[in-house]
C-alpha cells in the first residue's frame, strides 16, 4: 500500500521547480490539488493510522499527526474526504545572503458534530546541492538539521545551470482539509 503522507509531501516537488528555465528570479509552480474520498476500513489508534478504501476499491494508508485532536472519534464505516493543496517556488540563492529555516502553520479542530478540520503551513529552507546527476537527470540537496533530499529534475538542461555546493531556497505552502460525513 502507498501512504498518502508520501504523495503529500512538499519536498517532493522541488524537482518540478527546478525544472523552470531561469533562475534569475523566483519561480513558483501551479498549485497541485490532490483529493482522495472513501471508507473508513481500519484504524490503528497506537500508531495513528487509517485505511480508506476509495470508490475504485483500492486502499489509501492515512498517518494522523497528534495535531489531530479529535482522531479517536473516528470510526470503521465513516466516510472522508481529503483535499491537499500545494504550491512551490524555488529561487538559486545569490552569494553571501543569509541561509533561512523557517517554518509557520495554523490548523482548526472541526467545531461540527464530526470530526475533521484544517491545517496550512509554510517552510522555507535553504539547502545546498551535494550532488548533480546528468545520466539520471536528478539533483541531491542538503538542508538543516541533516535534512536530506533527492529528485529527478524534469527538464535535464536546467543541471547544466547548477552546480555542487549552489544554495537554493526552496518554499512551500500547503494547506489540508479533512471532513467526515
Amino acid at each position: 500500500m502507498k501512504r498518502v503522507n508520501a504523495i503529500l509531501s512538499a519536498a517532493g516537488f522541488v524537482g518540478l521547480a527546478l525544472s523552470m528555465p531561469s533562475w534569475a528570479q523566483t519561480r513558483t509552480l501551479p498549485t497541485q490539488t490532490i483529493t482522495l474520498s472513501g471508507t473508513v476500513e481500519t484504524i490503528d489508534h497506537a500508531k495513528r493510522v487509517v485505511n480508506i478504501k476509495t470508490p475504485d476499491g483500492k486502499f489509501q494508508t492515512i498517518d494522523v499527526p497528534p495535531a489531530a485532536k479529535r482522531f479517536d472519534e473516528l470510526k470503521v464505516g465513516d466516510k472522508v474526504s481529503i483535499t491537499y493543496n500545494n504550491t512551490v517556488s524555488a529561487r538559486l540563492k545569490p552569494p553571501g545572503e543569509a541561509p533561512v529555516n523557517t517554518a509557520t502553520g495554523t490548523s482548526t479542530a472541526g467545531q461540527g458534530e464530526r470530526p475533521g478540520g484544517t491545517a496550512s503551513a509554510e517552510r522555507t529552507m535553504t539547502v545546498t546541492i551535494s550532488a548533480i546527476d546528468k545520466s539520471a537527470s536528478s539533483v541531491s540537496f542538503t538542508g538543516p538539521n541533516g535534512w536530506k533530499y533527492e529528485r529527478r529534475v524534469v527538464d535535464p538542461t536546467v543541471l547544466d545551470k547548477l552546480k555542487v555546493g549552489d544554495l537554493v531556497d526552496i518554499t512551500w505552502n500547503t494547506d489540508v482539509t479533512v471532513a467526515v460525513q
